[in-house]
């Protein structure tokens, strides 16, 4: 017999099922991910119980009172409705408070947390933002833009984005060069009104967010469905300042854009082409590292090809080591 759906409810109405199950964790520290999917998957929506660092199919409680701060934090409602809220969550959470025992309340943040989920991601990236005062920085690969998720994603960063501007902070974001004429990329800076500034390399690093560079985000997966938040002071400086040196290599594309000169024919794409051309890379390799498709690295090969005189990949080769073009500063 097919087990009935799981009834959808706020979480200052926890299912009996679920306050069981969250009260078990709490007292074993951690849960099966089957289990409380089957029985109570209102935990993990609720961001009641978060995949462990180190294995995504054990789940682990998040600490009544740091979940009760959150959910607080993030009511957006009328005050009055906020009051009737509050109360709802206090006496839900009340008697699980009393089980953990833990009565320390936001000092107790982890370390490091694993996000599920677009929702829960966002919705962490939005709250750090709130809090910010300061500055964000951001690496934001080709990946990021090629689908209807990317969009959708964009159209929340914006709005995430400006209100931080309006707030008098600053946004410094990287993007591959291939980015520089994008569309989705020109529409964003179209829009944003503030400190915000761009810069463009040929490669960049995964995706990162770091906030007033006291907690970062990085990604969890291959398909951007976990996302880790980092607040290990270290770690996070470490980001932060491997962000700062590719800043200052990288190429100003807005406020105001600057082009990499073309030497003897070459252009930079072609020249960075050239770099993994001698590594030895394939072109599906050399099309991923530089946010482009396939068709397009090999057209650019075809041409570098050509402007060097070659008529085969070995030869080509070794055509550009003998030009120099790869020690010339572009």
């Amino acid at each position: 017999m097919t087990p009935a759906p799981h009834p959808d409810h706020g979480v200052d109405e926890l299912c009996p099922p679920g306050t069981q199950l969250y009260e078990q964790a709490l007292r074993e520290g951690h849960l099966h991910r089957a289990d409380a999917e089957t029985a109570a998957p209102c935990l993990i929506d609720h961001g009641l119980l978060h995949p462990a660092v180190t294995d995504p199919d054990r789940l682990e409680p998040v600490a009544p009172a740091l979940a009760l701060h959150r959910l607080l934090r993030s009511t957006a409602q009328a005050i009055a409705e906020q009051r009737r809220r509050e109360a709802r969550l206090a006496e839900v959470f009340e008697p699980l408070m009393r089980l953990d025992g833990r009565r320390t309340a936001p000092a107790e943040i982890p370390a490091v947390t694993v996000l599920s989920g677009t929702e829960r991601i966002n919705r962490a990236i939005t709250e750090a933002m709130t809090d910010a005062t300061g500055e964000v920085l951001c690496v934001q690969p080709n990946s990021n833009y090629s689908s209807s998720r990317g969009e959708r994603a964009q159209a929340v960063a914006l709005a995430r984005d400006q209100e931080l501007l309006d707030r008098g902070l600053r946004i410094r974001t990287l993007y591959q060069h291939t980015q520089r004429h994008m569309p989705l990329v020109a529409a964003r800076y179209e829009q944003l009104r503030g400190d915000a500034e761009a810069r463009t390399l040929d490669e960049i690093t995964g995706r990162l967010i770091v906030v007033d560079r006291a907690v970062a985000f990085i990604p969890g997966d291959k398909d951007g469905s976990l996302a880790l938040e980092v607040r290990v002071p270290a770690l996070v400086d470490y980001l932060a300042t491997a962000f700062d040196r590719l800043w200052r290599l990288a190429t100003p594309m807005y406020p105001q854009a600057v082009q990499q000169p073309t030497l003897d024919g070459i252009t930079p794409r072609q020249r960075a082409i050239a770099a993994l051309l001698v590594e030895g890379h394939t072109d599906a390799v050399i099309a991923d590292r530089l946010g482009m498709n396939i068709r397009t690295a090999r057209v650019h090969i075809a041409k570098l090809a050509a402007t060097l005189g070659s008529d085969s990949r070995a030869q080509l080769g070794y055509l550009i080591a003998r030009s120099g073009i790869l020690d010339r500063e572009g």
